[in-house]
C-alpha cells in the first residue's frame, strides 16, 4: 500500500477522532442479557445492558442454545455453500415457512442478514420503469437497497402523509408503472412506529405496493409480537416484510423476506445477496426456529418489558431529560453534542450502566442521543438503578 493512501486514511481517522466522532468496541466476556459481564483490566465487571436489541430476553435463552447444539450434532457447522448449489437443508426450509406463518404471509426466503434482504429486494421486482417511494428516516440497508435498483426514487419527511401523496402523484406523472412504498415500522433512532394504516391507505388509493422493515417490531411489538403490521391494524394490506432474527428472534443473525409466493419466489431467482451467500448455518437455522415458538407464546415477556419501557420513559421525563415521544422499548435521550453523548456514556459505564452514545453519521449532525433500549431481561431493580445512574451523570454533567 502506498504511503500517500495510508497517509490520506490517518488523517481521516484523525478528523473523525478530533471531531468526537470516533466508535469504539467494547468487549463483552459473556453471553447476551440483561446484565452482561465487560472485559475489564484483565478481568470482568458485571454492567446493567440498556443498549441491545434483545428485547424479549431470549439471547441467552437455554431453550435456543439447546436447539441450536442439538443441531450441531445433526446437521454440522455450516454449509459452506450458497443455497441452490448445496446449501439448503431442511431447516433452512422449515425456518422460512415457520417465519411466512407467523406473520401471515404466503411464504418467506432467508438471508445472511436483514441488511441483504433490504439490499436484495428492490433490484429483482421493480426496474427503470418503476418508483419507490421512501421515508426519510428508512434504515441505512432500504437507503442502499433502493440506490442498487433503477427504480425511480422518490423521498418523503418522515411521517408525514401529505408528502407522501404528493410523491406519490409525481410517480403517477412520471409514468411509473409500478409504485412501492418502503418504510421502517419502527424507526430504529427515534423508537416511532410508522402510520402504517395511512400509508396503506394511500397505497390503496394510488394503487401501491407497500413494504415494511419491521426489523425492530417482529417478536415484541402486536398481538402474539407480529410486528407494527399487527400493532396498528395493517394487517394484511402489508405486501411485503423484511426483518431478522438478530434483534428479538434469538438475536443471532439471518433475515428475512416475507411475501406473497411469486414475490418470494422471484426474489429465489435474482436476489443477489441470496444467490450469491451462504446459507444460514443449522445451529443459528435453529435456534431461531425455537425463538419464534416462544416469541409468539411469550405474553409475559411482552407485558415486563411494557412496564420497564413505561417506567424508564416516565422516570426519565420527571428528572427532566429530553426525549423523543413514543411508546415503544426505545427510548432516545437526546443531547445534540457527538462529545457529550461520548463523555456521558463513559460516565454511566463508570456507574454499572452500559449505554452507547449516537452521532452523526449515524444520526444527523446536532441530534447526538443515548439511545437506551428496555429488555423483557432486565429486573426491577435494574430499572430502578439505571434510573438513580442517569440522573447522577445528568446533573454532574449539567444535562439536567
Amino acid at each position: 500500500m502506498s504511503d500517500d493512501f495510508t497517509a490520506h486514511l490517518k488523517n481521516t481517522l484523525e478528523e473523525i477522532e478530533e471531531a468526537g466522532l470516533y466508535k469504539r468496541e467494547r468487549l463483552i466476556a459473556g453471553p447476551q442479557g440483561g446484565r452482561i459481564d465487560i472485559a475489564s483490566d484483565g478481568g470482568k465487571r458485571e454492567v446493567i445492558n440498556l443498549c441491545a436489541n434483545n428485547y424479549l430476553g431470549l439471547a441467552n435463552h437455554p431453550e435456543i442454545v439447546a436447539a441450536a447444539k442439538q443441531a450441531l450434532d445433526e446437521f454440522g457447522f455450516g454449509m459452506a455453500s450458497v443455497r441452490f448449489i448445496c446449501g439448503t437443508q431442511t431447516l433452512h426450509r422449515q425456518l422460512e415457512e415457520r417465519i411466512a406463518r407467523y406473520l401471515g404471509k404466503e411464504d418467506a426466503i432467508l438471508f445472511a442478514a436483514c441488511f441483504d434482504a433490504n439490499g436484495g429486494v428492490f433490484e429483482p421486482l421493480l426496474t427503470d420503469a418503476d418508483a419507490i417511494v421512501s421515508d426519510s428516516l428508512n434504515h441505512a440497508s432500504i437507503i442502499d437497497g433502493v440506490r442498487l435498483s433503477k427504480a425511480k426514487r422518490y423521498r418523503f419527511a418522515n411521517g408525514d402523509m401529505d408528502a407522501l401523496e404528493d410523491q406519490l402523484k409525481a410517480a403517477d406523472a412520471d409514468g411509473a408503472r409500478f409504485k412501492l412504498i418502503a418504510t421502517d415500522g419502527v424507526f430504529s433512532m427515534d423508537g416511532a412506529v410508522a402510520n402504517l394504516p395511512a400509508i396503506c391507505d394511500l397505497a390503496e388509493r394510488y394503487g401501491a405496493l407497500v413494504l415494511v422493515d419491521d426489523c425492530h417490531a417482529t417478536g415484541h411489538l402486536g398481538e402474539k409480537g407480529r410486528g407494527t403490521p399487527a400493532l396498528t391494524g395493517a394487517g394484511d394490506k402489508v405486501d411485503i416484510v423484511t426483518g431478522t432474527f438478530g434483534k428479538t428472534l434469538g438475536g443471532a443473525m439471518g433475515g428475512f423476506v416475507a411475501a406473497s409466493k411469486p414475490v418470494i419466489d422471484l426474489l429465489r431467482q435474482r436476489a443477489r445477496p441470496y444467490l450469491f451467500s451462504n446459507s444460514l448455518a443449522p445451529a443459528v437455522t435453529a435456534g431461531s426456529l425455537k425463538a419464534i415458538d416462544i416469541a409468539e407464546a411469550a405474553d409475559d415477556r411482552r407485558a415486563t418489558l411494557a412496564r420497564h419501557t413505561k417506567r424508564f420513559r416516565a422516570g426519565l421525563t420527571e428528572a427532566g431529560f429530553d426525549l423523543l415521544p413514543g411508546e415503544t422499548p426505545i427510548i432516545p435521550v437526546m443531547l445534540g453534542d457527538a462529545a457529550l453523548s461520548q463523555k456521558m456514556a463513559a460516565a454511566l459505564d463508570e456507574r454499572g450502566i452500559y449505554v452507547t452514545g449516537f452521532f452523526y453519521p449515524v444520526v444527523p449532525k446536532g441530534k447526538a442521543r443515548i439511545r437506551t433500549q428496555m429488555s423483557a431481561a432486565l429486573s426491577d431493580a435494574d430499572i430502578d438503578t439505571a434510573l438513580e445512574a442517569f440522573i447522577a451523570v445528568g446533573t454532574d454533567l449539567g444535562i439536567l
